[in-house]
C-alpha cells in the first residue's frame, strides 16, 4: 500500500529540485511538455504562482498540477516554505501515482525530505481496488503511517450514499511500510452497514504486500462426529521459496488433531506435503469412540525435479493409518494426481518415477505401492509393482514410413496371491499413402514376444512366454464440402487386420485392465485391447463413420459410429470388454461445441443384434449469461455391468443467477438404480464486486462400515484482500 506521504515529493519542488514552471492566465493554460524537463525536475502548471518575500515562501494557486517521475499532485492550493522546507496541499487534493492508484486528502502537509507529515480529512484509492478514509493520518519518520478514525474496504464506492457491502471500522489504525501490515484497534467488522464483529485487535497485509506470515481465517462449526470444533491456521512464510500452513483442530468429542501443509520451491523442482495425525480411537457418524487410543494419521506428498532437459523424476505419497481416517475428518485430496499414474477411488497410490522423451524416443519406470480404503480390500493381496517400465525408439524411415521398438516389464509381488512378473520385447510399423481418387491407404504391422514367470501353486505354470502379432490396413475416404456458413466433412473408413490365433493363455493373469471395454476410441487398432495381459489376435474387420460439421462462428458438431466383426469368438474376453463372440455392439461418439455456452458429449453402447441400449454416457456443460451448471448421465444394462446389475445415476451442479447480485445454487448426485440420493445440495450466494456470501444445505447418504449419512449448513463469505470466513453445522 502506498500512502500519500510517499508522494509528497511533489510538493516539496523548489526545496532540493530544480523547478520548470508557468503561471498561466485561467482561460488559456499551457502545460510545459515533459520533455523539457530532466527525469528530476518538477513540471508545474497553475493559474497563479508567485513569491511572498516576507514569508520566504512560493505559492501556487488555481489548478494546480506537479508532474514529477509519472506522479501527479492536483490541489487548489501549494505553498512552499524555503525558511522550513515545509510543503502544504490545500484544497481537493489528489495524488495520482504512475500504477493508478490515489490517494485524497483536504489539506496536506510534508517536509521536503518526506521524513514526516500529515493530512486532514485523508482517503485513498489503491491499486488492488481497495479504500482507505481517515479523519486524519500522520507519518513518521521511522515509516509508520498512523490513522484515526479509520474505515477500509475493498469494495467499489462510487456514490456517497451507497453503503459499501462490508467495513472494517477503528479507533485507530497503522501502516508498518516496511512490513506492509496494516493493525486496527477497536475494530468492527460491519456487514451491509451492520456491525458483525468486534475485534480488539486485527491486522492484515495490505492488498499489494508479498505474502507474509500470520494467522489466517479460523473455521468453526458443529459436526455430529467430532462435536464442537475450532481449527485455527497459522501460515508461515519461512522463505522466498518455502512456506507451512500449521492448523490444530479442536474439538469437543475427540482430541486435537494437527494438519500441516508444507511446500518448498528448488532450482530444479518442488515438493508439497500435506499431512496431519492425533492420538485418538476410532469413532462413528454419531460421535461414539470406540477401541484403543492410539497415534493416526495421514500423509499426501508429491515433488518433481529436473535431472536434464529431457529427463526429470519425481515422487507421489499417500497414506493412511486408517481406513476411514480421511472420512471421519473430512479430509480432501484423496484423488488429485501425484505422479505419473493416478489412482482409483478409495485406493491411495505411492509412488517413486522418472521420465525421460526426446525428439525420437520416449521412456518411464516407476515403483508402485497401493493402500485400499474400500471395506473388502485386503492388504495382503494388494500388489506392490517393483518396477513398472517403459521405453520405446521411433524411426523415421522417409518414404517406407514410420518404425518403433519398444520394451515393456511389469514385477508384482503379493503376500497373499499370485506374483507375477512380465517381460515384453516388441516392434510395430506403419506407413501412409494418398491413392488416386482421395481413398487413404495405411498399411501396419506389429509383433511382440511375452515371458511371464507365474507363481505355479497359484496359476498352474511356472512360466509362460508367447508370440503376439497383427497385420492389416487401414482404407478410408475422406471426403470434404467448404460453404459459405458452414464446413462439411465426411469420411467412411474399413481396418482389415489378421493376427495369431490362441495367444490368450489362461494362465496369464489379467493384471492390467480388468474393467477394460472396446469403444470407439479403439475402433481401427488391430489389437483393440490395449494393455499386455489380453491381446486381440486371429481375423477382424472394424468399419465405421466419421462425419464433422464446423459453422464460421465457431460452432461444431461431430460423430463417429462404427463395429467390429472378429474371425473367431475368444473366451478370454467377457461380456463386458465388447470383444466377446465374433462380433461387437455398435458403438458411437458425438460431441457439440458451442463455445463457452454450451458443449454437450456423448458415448453409446448399442447391442449388435437388437440394438438395445447397452451403455449411454452423457455429460453437458453450459455457461450461459445467468445460469452455469455441469451434468453428467450414465446408464450400463445388466448384461454387461460389473455389478452385475443395471447401473444408472446422474450427477449435476450449478448456479442461476436470480438477480444481479443473487443467486440459486444446486447439485445432486443421485443413484437412480437404488432410488438414493447419494448427495444432494441448494444454496443461495449474494456476490458483489468486493464479496460473496452463500448459506448452503447439503445432505449426503454415503454409509461407510462405521460412518452414516449426514446433513450440513454452511454459512461462508469471502472478503476481497482480507480472505475466507466461514462456518458449518452437522446434524
Amino acid at each position: 500500500m502506498a500512502f500519500w506521504s510517499q508522494y509528497a515529493l511533489l510538493a516539496g519542488f523548489s526545496a532540493v529540485l530544480p523547478l520548470t514552471a508557468q503561471a498561466q492566465e485561467a482561460s488559456a493554460p499551457e502545460t510545459v511538455p515533459a520533455a523539457e524537463a530532466a527525469d528530476e525536475r518538477v513540471v508545474l502548471e497553475a493559474d497563479t504562482v508567485y513569491e511572498l518575500s516576507g514569508e520566504n515562501s512560493i505559492v501556487a494557486e488555481g489548478n494546480v498540477e506537479a508532474l514529477y517521475q509519472g506522479r501527479t499532485l492536483r490541489a487548489d492550493r501549494i505553498v512552499y516554505n524555503r525558511t522550513t522546507e515545509k510543503v502544504r496541499a490545500m484544497g481537493n487534493v489528489i495524488i495520482i501515482d504512475a500504477d493508478g492508484s490515489q490517494q485524497f486528502a483536504d489539506e496536506m502537509e510534508v517536509g521536503s525530505n518526506l521524513s514526516d507529515g500529515y493530512a486532514i480529512g485523508f482517503s485513498a484509492r489503491l491499486a488492488e481496488g481497495a479504500s482507505v478514509t481517515a479523519n486524519s493520518a500522520i507519518r513518521q519518520s521511522d515509516g509508520i503511517n498512523s490513522l484515526d478514525q479509520v474505515v477500509y474496504t475493498s469494495c467499489e464506492v462510487c456514490a456517497e450514499d451507497k453503503t459499501p457491502t462490508w467495513t472494517i471500522r477503528a479507533r485507530r489504525a497503522v501502516l508498518d511500510q516496511e512490513s506492509q501490515m496494516i493493525s486496527y484497534r477497536d475494530a468492527v467488522v460491519e456487514v451491509a452497514g451492520i456491525p458483525v464483529f468486534y475485534l480488539p485487535y486485527l491486522a492484515h497485509p495490505d492488498p499489494s504486500s508479498d505474502r507474509r506470515s500470520g494467522f489466517l481465517i479460523p473455521d468453526v462449526g458443529l459436526s455430529s462426529k467430532i462435536g464442537t470444533f475450532y481449527k485455527q491456521p497459522y501460515y508461515w512464510a519461512i522463505s522466498e521459496s518455502s512456506d507451512l500452513t500449521l492448523a490444530p483442530l479442536l474439538s469437543s468429542n475427540v482430541n486435537p488433531l494437527l494438519n500441516l501443509e508444507y511446500r518448498k520451491r528448488f532450482y530444479s523442482g518442488a515438493i508439497k506435503i500435506k499431512s496431519s495425525f492425533t492420538q485418538e480411537t476410532d469413532f462413528d457418524g454419531d460421535g461414539e469412540r470406540f477401541g484403543e487410543e492410539k497415534f493416526r494419521g495421514h500423509i499426501y506428498a508429491n515433488g518433481a525435479f529436473a535431472i536434464s532437459p529431457e529427463w526429470m523424476w519425481g515422487f507421489g505419497i499417500e497414506s493412511q493409518t486408517d481406513d476411514l481416517y480421511d472420512r471421519r475428518y473430512d479430509i480432501d485430496g484423496q484423488l488429485d494426481k501425484r505422479g505419473l499414474y493416478s489412482n482409483q477411488p478409495r485406493r491411495l497410490l505411492s509412488q517413486v518415477f522418472a521420465v525421460g522423451q526426446g525428439d525420437d524416443y520416449y521412456a518411464d519406470v516407476a515403483l508402485l505401492n497401493f493402500q485400499g480404503l474400500r471395506g473388502q480390500d485386503d492388504a495382503d493381496r494388494l500388489p506392490v509393482v517393483s518396477p513398472l517400465l517403459y521405453a520405446e525408439k521411433n524411426f523415421d524411415l522417409g518414404s517406407y514410413g514410420f518404425a518403433n521398438v519398444n520394451v515393456s516389464s511389469a514385477v508384482l509381488s503379493r503376500d497373499v496371491g499370485a506374483d507375477s512378473r512380465r517381460v515384453s520385447a516388441g516392434a510395430d510399423w506403419r506407413d501412409f499413402n494418398l491413392l488416386p481418387g482421395g481413398l487413404t491407404f495405411e498399411p501396419f504391422a506389429e509383433v511382440r514376444g511375452d515371458y511371464y514367470a507365474l507363481d505355479e501353486a497359484v496359476s498352474g505354470k511356472s512360466e509362460v512366454t508367447r508370440a503376439v502379432g497383427n497385420a492389416g490396413a487401414k482404407i478410408a475416404y475422406p471426403l470434404y464440402r467448404p460453404g459459405e456458413t458452414v464446413d462439411l466433412m465426411l469420411e467412411p473408413a474399413v481396418m482389415a487386420a489378421w493376427g495369431f490365433s490362441n495367444v490368450n493363455d489362461p494362465a496369464i493373469p489379467v493384471e492390467d485392465s480388468q474393467l477394460f471395454e472396446f469403444d470407439e476410441s479403439s475402433l481401427f487398432e488391430a489389437n483393440g485391447f490395449d494393455n499386455y495381459d489380453l491381446y486381440e489376435g486371429d481375423g477382424k474387420l472394424s468399419a465405421g463413420l466419421t462425419a464433422r460439421a464446423i459453422w464460421k462462428n465457431g460452432t461444431e458438431l461431430s460423430t463417429t459410429v462404427g463395429k467390429r466383426w472378429r474371425s473367431r469368438a475368444d473366451d478370454a474376453f467377457d461380456v463386458a470388454s465388447n470383444l466377446d463372440g465374433t462380433s461387437s455392439d455398435w458403438v458411437a461418439e458425438t460431441s457439440l461445441d458451442l463455445g463457452d455456452s454450451l458443449q454437450l458429449a456423448s458415448r453409446v453402447r448399442l447391442d449388435d443384434e437388437d440394438f438395445a441400449l447397452n451403455r449411454l454416457d452423457l455429460r453437458a456443460s453450459a455457461s450461459l449469461k445467468r445460469f452455469r451448471a455441469v451434468g453428467q448421465y450414465y446408464k450400463i444394462d445388466q448384461r454387461i455391468s460389473p455389478l452385475g446389475r443395471p447401473d444408472e445415476g446422474i450427477y449435476v451442479t450449478g448456479e442461476v443467477q436470480v438477480t444481479d447480485s443473487y443467486s440459486l445454487i444446486f447439485g445432486q448426485l443421485r443413484d437412480i438404480a437404488n432410488d438414493v440420493d447419494a448427495r444432494q445440495e441448494i444454496g443461495i450466494a449474494y456476490t458483489d464486486d468486493c464479496s460473496r456470501f452463500e448459506l448452503i444445505y447439503s445432505r449426503n447418504e454415503l454409509t461407510d462400515r462405521t460412518l452414516g449419512p449426514s446433513e450440513n449448513i454452511q454459512f461462508r463469505f469471502t472478503l476481497k484482500s482480507l480472505g475466507n470466513f466461514g462456518s458449518s453445522e452437522f446434524d
